[in-house]
């Protein structure tokens, strides 16, 4: 199953994260298909950059977001 998941980077007690799309079977900063956004929790107000068009092209065709990613594309507008 594809999702669409964070992908954490950053050093310790500063995470940074990039929304990739993934199998769900790789590990959670492993092997991803694509990268189509990054989120910064560590500003304020946290920053998020997210594609919407590649959003859409990969729900239309079957991944599923996880719920921190889902909360993240309904207060962009995305969903």
């Amino acid at each position: 199953m594809v999702k669409i998941r964070l992908r954490r980077l950053g050093a310790k007690k500063n995470p940074f994260y990039r929304i990739v799309v993934a199998d769900s079977r790789f590990p959670r900063d492993g092997r991803f298909i694509e990268e189509i956004g990054t989120y910064n929790p560590m500003v304020e107000p946290s920053e998020v950059k997210i594609d919407a068009e590649k959003v859409k092209e990969w729900m239309k065709n079957g991944a599923q977001p996880t719920e921190t990613v889902k909360a993240l594309l309904k207060r962009e507008g995305i969903l």
